[in-house]
Order: structure tokens, then sequence, then C-alpha cells
């Protein structure tokens, strides 16, 4: 369901422009029944995808007391080559449908090898140049159709135009769309009170009037006394005890009772305005992120946090979704979900202010058992035919063209109405399979993304730790060069070098960016490095417990299981959590620092997300470092083993490795006497039962090395936080 006044977004379209010469792309409405894109090129070879919508027509009316409903007959736009020699494309409606309200053109140019948006005033311009895409009214033409022109210069081709189509609709009606391709006949259901056991009306929609493809619909007057709406669907004689249904679109919802199964019902009301003046988005580098991954209920909760007692607090991203255009309560006057949207769009706008980014942690792929989505169309929305597995657990079909438009819709939502600057996917590598659970060498999901003209400006992250089987996949995930990934392998290697296990070869490769996962086409930023996260042994936890049954959380104990008094057990474990978090922001790539792990917070050695506790914000305190936006150059980088010798790579006993960062000469001159001035950087890592004599490299006259950090001294003493590492004698 959407208010009429509310934009109307069509999933994007990408055409791929191969033409050698100057190009012009032109749209036009066809009358009252459709719109095409042509072009006066005749060389332009435009690749098409297929384009879902839905645009509505006059159907029927029903009578409810004094008061008229109108129905609206919806259809798939389709899109249509009209000749070989002249490129057209037609977006066509049902023959006598009219399009309401304004049509808007969202587009913007790729280069063809996907590096980046092309410069839309089509002069050079950096690959990092933040004008991306453009919004295009349609306008009326001499003959009276809609049409909207767009020119393209000869010299950039080949590239790809992705379009996004989007409709202004008048006030004063509401439509009710529906999607459910498998089910025999739906009823429209409303409320003139939302707490009410049964609707006031019930609406069958006529399967010849109100169905147009897989789409039920209809279009009502906003001055009847509805409140709330759903809807309830029906199979055959299987009539009794279905209950209504929550309209996976609804913006605004209404939750009732705690007892199963609870009750939820759209609103029939506008979304309640939010004032965004003010409001800018930090629009980060990736280079220069550090990332703080939290849960925004144990986050606020405590009372150490000194937030107001009624505010609402929140629960975003859960691991077993119900619902994707809406956050989740599970605090607040009254369970207010208006209330708890309006708190979030504050919490964006006072981070945003404070240079902070928002990103929100999503899950498209598994829903849980209270999703209304089961009932309205199982085979569509699920992997029915993938095994039991991905039965059992309400496996999302995300890769079915009518799911992932949902999922498109959702992240656009999020983007438009919350400011939201990125998101990171839960369970990603499950976004490469099939309904049939086979491997997809391009997801149409994870493309679609990469290329929308909305999405494609923030930031994607891809996390292919799965929840439901508490494990990461090792999966080469399709990026197109904008998805940055959870890096699992950092995590693992990090814990092994440090508990004495695994080649050193592997800590050097984590230390200089995960080349072996990021060369292709990508940088060290698209690296997100964890040693801890959400689920699993916190940080504390890391260093204190190593029972047989933890042998995947590849811990060490230092000695003793558990809580203990020991002094050289304490001192050990200290000296462990500074070395991961050492290793965590001297590496390059987004540093990821879980919350909790920077005051020790513990679970008892439980892994389980459950045992995680609310967070004292009395311990909290915090300390950053900074990032490069490149892979390390070969001549600035010297490896070392002990006495300056080369390092033992093929020595699985050997637990040192050294390191030394040579300052860039020109970085090195042009800062020179400055409070930031630029050095080399030696570092040494010894993860062995025994101590090991290091030599210094030598340096030039005049210069002496400068003790930053030693994890083997205790709190304060181990780091003395100078910004520079090489200063004159």
């Amino acid at each position: 369901m959407a208010l009429l006044s509310v934009p109307y977004v069509m999933q994007s379209h990408c055409l791929s422009i191969e033409a050698l010469e100057s190009s012009k792309l032109f749209a036009a409405s066809c009358g009252e029944n459709g719109r095409r894109v042509t072009s006066d090129s005749n060389k332009l070879n435009l690749k098409q995808k297929t384009v879902h919508g839905q645009l509505m027509k006059p159907a029927r009316r029903i009578s409810y007391n004094h008061h008229v409903l109108k129905a609206l007959a919806t259809s798939d736009v389709s899109v249509v080559k009209m000749s070989e020699n002249v490129a057209t494309y037609r977006f066509m409606m049902e023959i006598g449908g009219q399009l309401k309200g304004e049509l808007f053109m969202i587009w913007g140019l790729f280069r063809s090898d996907s590096t980046s948006f092309m410069p839309l005033d089509f002069k050079e311009s950096s690959a990092d140049s933040k004008q991306s895409t453009i919004e295009t009214p349609f306008v009326k033409n001499s003959v009276g159709t809609l049409a909207v022109e767009l020119d393209f210069d000869e010299s950039l081709s080949p590239f790809y135009v992705s379009i996004l189509l989007k409709s202004q609709l008048d006030d004063g009606l509401i439509n009710f769309a529906f999607f459910s391709r498998n089910v025999e006949s739906v009823v429209l259901c409303l409320y003139a009170d939302s707490r009410a056991d049964k609707p006031a009306l019930e609406i069958d929609l006529d399967p010849y009037v109100n169905r147009s493809g897989d789409i039920w619909h209809a279009l009502l007057d906003c001055s009847l006394p509805f409140v709330g709406y759903g809807y309830r669907c029906r199979n055959g004689t299987e009539n009794k005890g279905h209950r209504v249904l929550l309209d996976p679109y609804a913006r605004v919802i209404e939750d009732f009772g705690l007892d199963l199964p609870r009750k939820f019902l759209g609103k029939l009301c506008e979304e309640p305005a939010f004032d965004w003046s003010g409001d800018f988005r930090p629009s980060l580098p990736m280079e220069k992120l550090i990332i703080y991954r939290l849960n925004v209920t144990r986050f606020t909760i405590d009372k150490s946090s000194k937030l107001p007692g009624d505010i609402a607090e929140l629960s975003l991203g859960p691991y077993f979704p119900w619902h994707f255009f809406s956050p989740g309560s599970l605090y607040g006057p009254s369970g207010d979900r208006t209330t708890v949207a309006k708190s979030m769009k504050e919490m964006v706008k006072k981070l945003h202010a404070s240079g902070i980014e928002v990103l929100l942690e999503v899950v498209f792929t598994h829903t849980s058992e209270v999703a209304s989505l089961r009932e309205i169309d199982n085979s569509s929305y699920y992997s029915v035919n993938g095994g039991e597995e991905l039965k059992s657990r309400n496996a999302l079909n995300c890769n079915y063209p009518i799911v992932q438009q949902m999922i498109l819709e959702s992240l656009r939502y999020w983007v438009i109405e919350f400011h939201i600057d990125g998101f990171c996917f839960v369970n990603a590598s499950s976004l490469t399979r099939g309904g049939h659970g086979e491997f997809l060498s391009r997801p149409p999901l994870i493309e679609a993304i990469a290329f929308d003209p909305l999405l494609s400006k923030v930031k994607i992250i891809a996390d292919s730790w799965d929840p439901h089987g508490v494990e990461t996949k090792e999966t080469v995930f399709p990026h197109w060069k904008r998805w940055a990934e959870m890096n699992g392998k950092f995590c693992v290697d990090v814990r092994n070098f440090l508990r004495g296990q695994g080649p050193i070869s592997n800590l050097a490769t984590r230390l200089c960016g995960s080349g072996d996962l990021f060369l292709s086409g990508r940088g060290p930023a698209f690296s997100f490095n964890f040693i801890t996260r959400n689920v699993g042994l916190t940080l504390v936890d890391l260093v204190s417990f190593s029972g047989s049954d933890l042998e995947p959380q590849c811990s060490w104990n230092c000695g003793e299981e558990g809580p203990t008094n020991k002094t050289v057990v304490l001192e050990t474990r200290l000296k462990q959590i500074r070395n991961f978090l050492f290793i965590l922001f001297i590496s390059l790539g987004v540093p990821v620092l879980n919350m909790g792990d920077e005051c020790g917070q513990s679970t008892g050695g439980s892994p389980a997300y459950t045992d995680r506790k609310p967070l004292d914000w009395n311990g909290l305190n915090s300390g950053f470092g900074i990032q490069n936006r490149s892979f390390l150059k070969e001549e600035n980088i010297e490896w070392r083993g002990t006495e300056q010798s080369p390092p033992k790579w093929d020595d699985e006993s050997c637990k040192f490795l050294a390191m030394t960062l040579k300052a860039d000469a020109q970085l090195s001159q042009s800062t020179s006497g400055s409070l930031h001035a630029g050095g080399d950087l030696f570092i040494a890592f010894n993860s062995g039962d025994h101590s090991e004599k290091v030599t210094l490299p030598p340096l030039a006259v005049d210069t002496t090395w400068v003790c930053l950090v030693d994890t083997a001294l205790p709190f304060p003493g181990f780091s003395l936080w100078m910004v520079f590492l090489l200063r004159p004698g």
C-alpha cells in the first residue's frame, strides 16, 4: 500500500551504451498508454533488462454507505525494442490507462568497467567525483506527450546508463497493491478501530477486475473512516481461520498485544514529516573509516547511558526479520512505531552533525516465522525447492524478481527516509544463490545493488557470516568493484598467530591489506578487518577461555580457564588484548571495533549472541588510528626476522616477524618540520613462548628511533601515542 502523495519508485533499469559516435537517449510518453525511449543514433545498441513496476487504470466502483470506493487495475511495465535501426524502448501500460501526477527519471552513467560513476557534466573529472546522478522531470513536448531527452558525448562510450523512474501521484486517494501469484483470492480488510477483533469492511478483490498479472489492487477515497488495513488470502475451501496479514510494503505499522499470534496492521496515514533541514551526509571516504559496531538496544538500555527514560530504544538489524520497511521497537512509549521512527531519524541527524555515518546491518536471506510472506505466496518468496535445509530456515528466494524488487525498494526507503549511509548484509554469501541453492556467477540482486543509481552512492558491505549456522562462509563474492567485505580471514589469521599457530606469512598478508582477496580491482579500504563480532567470544573472553567446545573460536586462555587471581595470567591476558588491538589498527583496511571490547565486556565464555549484556557506559574508552587508501608499494616495505635476517617463511615453528614501513620520500619532504612529519615505522611481532632480541634497522644521520607502542608494558605505559615516528637527534 502507498499513499498517492508518496513518490512511487520503479525498479532501476540498466542500459549498456556501446555506440562509438555521439548518441542521444530520448524518452517520450505514448499518449495515455505508455512511454518510450528512443535514440537518433542508428548505431546505438541498448542491452535491456526487465523493468518491473505498477501503473493504473479505472476498473470498477463499490459503494459503502455514502462513499464511493474506486478500484484501479495495474500491470507490469514491459520494455519493448521497437526497431533494429532505431533504439526505441516503450514502457507500456494497460490499454486505457492514464498516468496520474508527475513523472521523473533519476539517471546516472557508469564506466563500462564499473569502476565509478561518470561525471554528469561530461567533462574530464577524477574517478572519485561526488557528482553521480541527476533527477530529470518528464515534460510535455509539442505534440502533447511527456518526454525527457538525454544527450551523451561520443567520447564517453562505452558506458552504462542506469535509470530509475519515479512518479508523484495526486492527493486524495489511497492505492492498495498486493503481490500474490498463487492465492485464489484476496480480501482487503479495513479497520475503523485498529484494536477491534474484526475489520469494519472486507472487500473481496475480483480476480477479473482487481488483478493485473500477479498484482491485486484497489483504489480508495482517503476520506473514508478507516485507520488500519490488512489482507486475507484464500486458497480453495481453506477459508476459515486465515489471519489478517500485514502488507509487506506498509510504511507505518501498528501492533497490539503481547500474546501470540500478535496482530500487525498497516496504518492508513502518511508518514509523519521530519525536519531534515541542516542535515548533511558526512560522505566519509572508505580509507578514512573506523567502524564501531553496536547493537542499539544494548548500547542504550543501561542507566549509565544517561538517556531519557522514555526514549524509544531501537532494535535494528534482527537476524530473523519479519518486515523490511520499519524499525523494530522493543522499548518506548506504548510501543508506538511512529515515535520509534522519529527517534531513529533524530539519532541519525545528530550523528551526522558530529561527522559520524550510520550503517545499518540488514538480513535479506531469511525471515522469522511471524513474517506474512509465507501465507502471501510461499513458493514465490521462499526457496521451497532448495532442500530441507532451506525450507526449515525460511530462506528467501532473494534473486527471484519480485523478492529482488522488494529488497531494492526497502534499501532505497532507508536511504531516502532515514538518511542511512550504507548497509552491511549479513549472510551475504546466500545472496549468490538461486532458488534451488545453485551458485549464480552474476547474482541479479548483488549486481542491481551495485549499479542502482541511488544505492551505489552509499556504502555496501558483504558479511558472509551466517547467523543460522553461526559460521563464516568462505566464498568468492562478486563485487563489481563496489562491494566491500567483512574480512573473516583477517580474524582467523590474527587469532591463530597470537596463540602461536599458523605461518607468519598469513599475518603478513593481513597486515598489508589482504591482497589475496582485494587486489582484483579493489584496494585495502574494501577490507573491513575485525577481531571479534557481535556473536562469538568477546575480546576479553578470547584471551580467557579455550575449552574443547570453543575450538572454532581460535581462542587461548593464557594459562588458566576462566576467571583467575594469578598475576602472571592476568598480565598475559592484558598483553594479548593490546596485541589484538594494535594489529587491528596498524593493518591496512578498515578497522571494526565491536561494542564493549574497548572496556572488557565479558559473557563468561559464552559465544551465544543472546548472552551479550548491555553496555556499561562508565567503562567506555576509545582510541583510533590512521588508515591508508591504497596498498603499500613493494619498495616501501621490508620484512625481517631476528638480527635483521630474512623471515623464516617456510618454518612453521617460527613465531617472529618484523617489518619496516618506509615513509614516502615525497611525503616526508612536504611535511618536514611539521607536527605530522613522516618517518619510517618498524614493527616486530612475537607470538612465541620466549623473548627475541631485535636489531633495529640503521637510520640516517641526526635521526633516532622513538618507541611508540610496547604491548609488553601495562597501561598506560604501553603506548606513547606520538604522531611522528622519526625526529631529528
